[in-house]
């Protein structure tokens, strides 16, 4: 049959398709009486396209792409230029359908339920139009009850997914369509992404691919009532201190709210009532009661109760306290008859960015006038470390849990406590929420909006609205849940480009207030007084908070009072010349982001590239490099990738010594390898910086760099491989974002070197510093320093202070070996700990030192699994484990320093092996060195000497910089 798709916001007329439809098996349903839910994953389906004459099995969840691969229809899209090769996919439209055979058809009312549908798209059942879809991030139910009882053959579901390059195309195209003459928004491979409510990243951008994928992304069921019944489709659970109100910091001593909000399908009878039942884990009820102040509007039921503050264990993130958790059953009543019933998971906590003055309190103490801008867990101060999530795949729907518990535990594992989830992918599946319940760690989280002003029109905002609730709702019960902010450098870049752009117009930051502070900071605080928001992801933070105003938030959008501080930073220079220059880093209250790109290791690599194209400069690695993005659905984007290659070439060059290997595929190793150790070398610079703020005039409290993780094989900015694997960077940052630091601190202009003991524990720590300062053959130059020192609660101390300049030693031959000992308990525990730390200082790059043969020996003891590794004629920079292609797993430490008759020993872990174990025979040793040479491997023969720096390219050097800078986004 023929029939005309239709999709809302896009007036155009749509091409008439022909279905292709093949047999599919029934669907089993459930056998009870009251309700039939359906699980739409068990019906067989079929994807088409009559374009391409194409008819496979299909599924649900999941994406076109995924399912044309399954069949063997096109290869792998992660490999070589998929991106490029199969744009043909997205530029058609597709059709799923099945057959729903077992449906009750004695009356009962039924609905289709979606909870994620990408994104355009015409529903039909039997033949006749159900509905038009055009947001991936709602929920979509609709009564087909009608159309059921007018059904004369088994039911058939039909979904057709419209192209959403093509359709947004269309949109942007209409007569007195809004345009936005500047921004960022245009740079991507596929542009317009600003009119359609899909993730946004799905159009491209600087660290990922454009396959702007289509299907049912999420579960999807076909659910049948009777009369009387209702079936719970969304929960909101909202636990929070009595009088307690957004964004400021709650009365710890108030007893607990707990508020519950059902929606449902089907009708609330108006004599409905609630209760609730609270249990740990145990299942041990520790609460149980009527609901009070119940209350039906239209297909939503809402009641609470206090419980007592006495009555709970708090739920605190990692290294901060136990993760207590509770199961909450909320039920809905009509008399004595149950009618539905739910039970969510949460936990007790309050989480606050404080963005209120600074007290006369804090001022007295030094701190710098302006306004706050930290976390606060449970009414406690903390510091905030950590990173940022970006997508984790450009597919969601193979996203799995597995895959996200290995990268929460490297999250944890690397001692971070919070992770920035990032605007303009998807919101974040319950799962994942889950997972970071049960490990601690807390989820800055954001509404889908990024680098891009957005439509002003009302069924847009409407349209908004709806996911906002939806998505709200969804996930409040999460105790992870640290934050909403409306979208990614809006105020910072947008508001900013559109300043310069357009002076003098307001035009632009009334139309960004009517989204971000008339649409979502409603959504928020209308269904929540648990969480904070904040319009933009880095912001000055509010002039006023007026919950008597009809929108409570006026911004501050510029810092101009003299001497005050204000909100949070971000910071990228992709100049290298000053990545160690400290001048050059921004002074704030909290850094959100900042970074520098490198690129994945060989094995990494190996799992996208034919071996032709393992080296630096090969068109394939080139073309998957998007910095800088392209600006069009382009396959020759070399010149603005090339600026992108060389800002790495030229950093690893400028810093690092480079060896020469014959062996070509080595060669191309050891190039990757050493952009990364650039890159954890500058982010360990400027995550220390930010650290010692917590002492600083700033009272600086959090660091989360840009980025946690890969969305696939490329240059990026991600401390964590696709597959898993660690670069250099997350073990750095695991190293560096310990409780106790010390670390040096050197101004370029003047010589004037310090260290500093930083603490972000919430009571003083004591101990010792020792400072030894070596020459590259390992002797000792002078008597090591020993300084005592108490360091305060979330706080820094100075341990040292000298000049370069007035060294009695040649800087290309001396380095300083920083060690800290100290002694204090982790918040919450009385348990005295013992907390050490080092750290090295050289005044001059690597490739302008002295460096020689360390002499390193490396051991492997199979009783106890550790490797040992030591030098024995030289100090050892930047000794790399590496792990080979085959296994996921990470060592305990790495990409450490050694001096000589020192012993590394080293534990690791395994979290995926298809060698048997054997991989611990293929474990290479890298380390930084003037020039190739020998080192002893005793017990491990078959460990093969590696360099790990990259091979010099004159050509790379040529290549022009830009003489503006070119925009970026995160």
């Amino acid at each position: 049959m023929s029939f005309f798709i239709q999709y809302p916001v896009f007036s155009t007329a749509m091409r008439i398709f022909n279905q292709v439809h093949t047999s599919v098996l029934a669907i089993l349903s459930s056998t009870a009486a009251a309700q039939n839910v359906i699980d739409l994953s068990t019906a067989q389906w079929t994807l088409s396209s009559p374009v391409y004459n194409i008819s496979v099995p299909g599924s649900v969840p999941s994406q076109v792409y995924l399912d044309l691969y399954r069949e063997g229809v096109i290869p792998d899209p992660y490999f070589g230029l998929g991106d490029f090769d199969l744009r043909w996919v997205t530029l058609t439209n597709w059709t799923y359908e099945a057959k729903l055979d077992g449906l009750d058809t004695s009356g009962l009312s039924t609905w289709l339920l979606f909870n994620g549908l990408d994104t355009y798209t015409s529903i039909e059942l039997c033949g006749q139009h159900v509905a038009s879809t055009n947001n991936q991030f709602r929920q979509y139910y609709f009564d087909v009850s009608s159309i059921l009882g007018s059904c004369s053959s088994i039911p058939t579901l039909s979904i057709n997914f419209g192209s959403a390059v093509n359709i947004t195309a269309g949109i942007a195209n209409e007569p007195g369509q809004e345009t936005w003459p500047f921004g960022v928004e245009g740079l991507f491979e596929f542009p317009n992404r600003q009119f359609v409510r899909k993730e946004q990243s799905d159009f491209g951008w600087d660290w990922g691919p454009a396959f702007v994928p289509a299907g049912v992304w999420q579960p999807a069921y076909v659910v049948q009532l009777p009369s009387s019944g209702i079936f719970v489709r969304n929960s909101l659970l909202d636990i929070y201190r009595q009088g307690q109100m957004n964004n400021l910091p709650p009365d710890q001593t108030a007893p607990w709210i707990v508020n519950a909000s059902l929606d449902v399908l089907g009708t609330i009878p108006s004599t409905a009532t609630m209760n609730i039942e609270v249990m740990d884990m145990s299942n041990s009820t520790v609460a149980s009661g009527s609901l009070e102040n119940v209350h039906v509007s239209g297909n939503t039921i809402t009641g609470s109760i206090a419980v007592d503050s006495e009555t709970c264990q708090l739920w605190w993130p990692v290294g901060l306290g136990a993760q207590n958790l509770y199961h909450f059953k909320i039920g809905v009543l009509d008399g004595s008859r149950t009618l539905a019933s739910i039970t969510k998971r949460s936990g007790f906590r309050t989480i606050v960015l404080n963005m209120t003055p600074i007290s006369d309190a804090q001022l007295s103490q030094g701190i710098a006038p302006g306004n706050n801008w930290h976390f606060e867990i449970n009414g406690h101060e903390f510091y905030a470390k950590g990173s940022n999530f970006i997508p984790p795949d450009a597919f969601w729907p193979r996203v799995t849990e597995t895959k996200i518990k290995q990268l929460f535990q490297s999250v944890v594992d690397g001692n971070q406590n919070m992770l920035r989830v990032w605007a303009s992918g998807a919101y974040s599946p319950d799962f994942l929420y889950d997972i970071a319940d049960e490990m601690g760690v807390l989820l800055w989280s954001e509404f889908e909006f990024g680098d891009a002003l957005y439509p002003v029109d009302l069924e847009f905002f409407e349209n908004v609205r709806d996911e906002a609730n939806y998505n709200v709702r969804r996930v409040n019960h999460h105790p992870s849940l640290a934050l909403w902010a409306g979208g990614n450098e809006l105020e910072n870049l947008e508001l900013e480009i559109a300043a310069y752009e357009d002076p003098g117009n307001d035009r632009w930051r009334k139309e960004y207030e009517q989204l971000f502070l008339g649409v979502l900071l409603p959504a928020v605080y209308g269904n929540s007084r648990s969480i904070s928001y904040i319009p933009s992801s880095t912001t000055n933070g509010y002039l006023v908070l007026d919950f008597s105003l009809p929108i409570p938030m006026i911004e501050r959008y510029n810092n101009i009072t003299p001497g005050c501080i204000y909100g949070d930073t971000d910071h990228y220079d992709y100049n290298s010349a000053e990545a160690f220059n400290l001048s050059t880093y921004p002074v704030g209250r909290f850094a959100n982001e900042f970074g520098y790109h490198s690129m994945p290791s060989l094995q990494t690599w190996q799992q996208a590239l034919v071996p032709e194209d393992l080296h630096f400069n090969s068109s394939t690695i080139v073309l998957r490099n998007h910095h800088y993005p392209a600006g069009g659905p382009y396959t020759d984007n070399f010149r603005n990738s090339s600026l992108g290659m060389a800002e790495m070439t030229i950093a690893a060059e400028r810093y690092y010594p480079v060896p020469y290997f014959t062996d070509s595929v080595a060669n191309f190793s050891a190039w990757c390898h050493t952009t990364q150790i650039f890159q954890a070398d500058f982010y360990r610079s400027q995550i220390t910086y930010y650290r010692r703020g917590s002492g600083m005039r700033e009272r600086q409290l959090g660091s989360l760099y840009w980025q946690l993780e890969d969305i696939w094989q490329a240059p990026t900015w991600a401390g964590i491989e696709y597959d898993g694997r660690w670069k250099v960077l997350h073990y750095v940052a695991k190293d560096i974002y310990q409780p106790v630091i010390i670390a040096s601190y050197w101004n370029l202009t003047s010589g004037d070197l310090t260290a500093y003991v930083t603490s972000d524990l919430w009571s003083p720590a004591t101990g010792t510093a020792t400072l030894t300062w070596y020459s590259y053959s390992g002797a000792i130059l002078s008597l090591p320093i020993t300084v005592p020192f108490t360091v305060g609660a979330i706080n820094t101390t100075q341990v040292y202070q000298e000049n370069t300049n007035s060294l009695p030693y040649n800087l290309k031959d001396a380095v300083l070996k920083l060690n800290v000992e100290a002694t204090g308990s982790l918040p919450n525990t009385q348990e005295s700990k013992t907390f050490k730390h080092e750290y090295y200082f050289h005044a001059l790059d690597l490739s302008k030192v002295n460096l020689r043969n360390p002499g390193l020996t490396l051991d492997y003891d199979a009783a106890s699994k550790t490797f040992a590794v030591e030098a024995t004629k030289g100090i050892a920079a930047w000794v790399w484990l590496d792990i080979p292609a085959g296994t996921l797993g990470n060592f305990d430490q790495n990409a450490f320093w050694l001096v000589p008759g020192e012993k590394k020993v080293v534990g690791y872990t395994v979290k995926d092996d298809t060698s048997g174990g054997e991989w611990v025979k293929g474990v290479t040793l890298k380390y930084t060195i003037e020039s190739n040479s020998d080192i002893s491997l005793p017990n491990h023969p078959t460990v093969l000497q590696s360099a790990n720096l990259i091979l010099q390219q004159q050509a790379a050097q040529a290549i022009p910089k830009p003489t503006a800078q070119i925009p970026y986004a995160r």
